[in-house]
């Protein structure tokens, strides 16, 4: 999908512009954008490093065991038909904490295994069932509660805001992960997406070859599940008291503002979060006898192979987005659909976004540098494809990978869930960003 995307941006650029007259800006575009892409590239790569650094010690800390453990009975609520003591069941739940701390390197292998879990409690091979369609929507409504990538890309483009998005985010994944849930549960008791109709689909044609053993990366991330640093009771005392310290510090800033309770809240937000942020997670890593500084430097590695492996990515969107627009073709386009997405408050410039988001990460990470690029992190576009980012993912390549890892062609109602949850995610990104920006 996404070389159709690149093919019409580029092809569509030249033919618009050979036709407007534009192809000396079409031309200079395609240099700037090249050039603009590694330099922001460049830029983030000291954000990335700084922000994974920092999740490789909550990391290392155990923080995703203790997310695990608190899944755990809303698992089994959303999953009676698997049993608690399923390796399935462990499986989805490390899968759910390490999306949830944003540790997609982690998150992947967990999945596939829960998928291979799952499919050995299938009766109807080559059919989706009812918890894998759940599990698969739950994963497409981007449950990550830690937007740090969106935030690094942010302050690398100089936001004066950078974490802004935070609260937003969190509060927009929300809601399409509520969607996911309602719809892919009210969907499976449907007969239109009964298992039995899907039996002959399903067995029409046999794949070759078998399903591999192993999952690449699974030894890795069972490795950092395999045990928790003991919690130090002295250092967690040191925890405790830098809180109160804090608490005490912010009720004094709120008393002493001019500016009222509601814009000191909002100052606090914007210049607070992420030093405190900083703080903690040094502190929660003391607190579990982490070798903080040595877990930051394996990370902040890391974080730099990411920054770099992205730019190629960026390169083919900042180019193809920038000859596009500067043949007069997005314009053209905004102006076409602005009697729709104005319909609903949905700013036309950030549509490349809502369409890509579902299809690429990587992608959609280029659509909204871009995007940003051209009408600033802190304009209200920048902040709603920020916050789009956030609340969903990449439908289309979660569910071909998950469900080919088990060779599951019939897909039943998950499509469908999954979709909405996209949409659900992407209106309360437009809604929560109104109600912040």
């Amino acid at each position: 999908m996404l070389n159709g995307i690149f093919i019409v941006l580029i092809l569509g650029s030249v033919v618009v512009a050979a036709f407007a007259g534009r192809m000396t800006e079409v031309n200079q575009a395609g240099i700037d954008s090249a050039r603009g892409a590694v330099t922001i590239a460049i830029g983030l790569i000291g954000m990335m490093a700084l922000w994974l650094g920092f999740m490789r010690v909550l990391r290392d800390a155990g923080l995703m065991q203790t997310i695990a453990r608190r899944l755990a009975p809303v698992m089994r609520r959303l999953f009676p038909s698997i049993p608690a003591d399923h390796p399935a069941m462990g499986a989805m739940i490390m899968n759910l904490a390490a999306n949830i701390l944003g540790l997609g390197n982690a998150a992947t292998p967990f999945g596939l295994k829960a998928m291979r879990e799952l499919d050995s409690l299938n009766t109807r091979k080559g059919v989706s069932t009812d918890a894998m369609a759940l599990f698969l929507a739950i994963n497409t409504s981007g449950v990550a509660v830690m937007p740090l990538g969106v935030i690094a890309i942010r302050a690398s483009l100089g936001s004066e805001n950078a974490a802004g998005i935070f609260v937003p985010s969190i509060l927009a994944t929300m809601c399409s992960t509520v969607a996911a849930v309602l719809v892919a549960r009210a969907l499976a008791g449907r007969a239109r997406f009964a298992p039995e109709r899907y039996e002959e689909a399903a067995e029409e044609e046999e794949p070759a070859g078998t399903l591999a053993d192993g999952i690449a990366g699974l030894g890795d991330a069972e490795e950092m599940t395999a045990s928790r640093p003991p919690l130090s009771t002295p250092r967690a005392f040191a925890l405790g008291a830098f809180g109160v310290l804090i608490a005490l510090a912010l009720a004094n800033h709120v008393r002493l503002a001019d500016t009222g309770m509601a814009e000191a809240l909002r100052e606090v937000l914007n210049s607070w979060l992420l030093p405190l942020l900083m703080a903690v997670i040094v502190l929660f890593g003391f607190s579990h006898r982490v070798n903080v500084y040595d877990s930051f430097i394996r990370g902040a590695r890391e974080g730099f192979d990411i920054a770099v492996m992205i730019i190629p990515y960026l390169v083919a969107i900042l180019v193809a987005v920038g000859m596009f627009r500067a043949s007069g073709a997005l314009d053209a386009l905004v102006a076409a659909l602005s009697p729709l997405t104005s319909l609903v408050g949905f700013p036309a410039e950030a549509l490349p976004m809502a369409l890509v988001r579902p299809l690429s990460g990587s992608g959609a990470m280029g659509i909204m540098t871009a995007t940003m690029t051209e009408y600033g992190a802190d304009s209200f576009v920048g902040y709603l494809v920020s916050v789009m980012n956030g609340s969903t993912e990449t439908t289309f390549y979660v569910i071909a990978l998950y469900f080919g890892s088990v060779r599951v062609r019939a897909v039943r109602h998950t499509l469908a869930a999954c979709l909405t949850a996209d949409a659900v995610g992407i209106m309360a990104a437009l809604l929560w960003s109104r109600l912040f920006f």
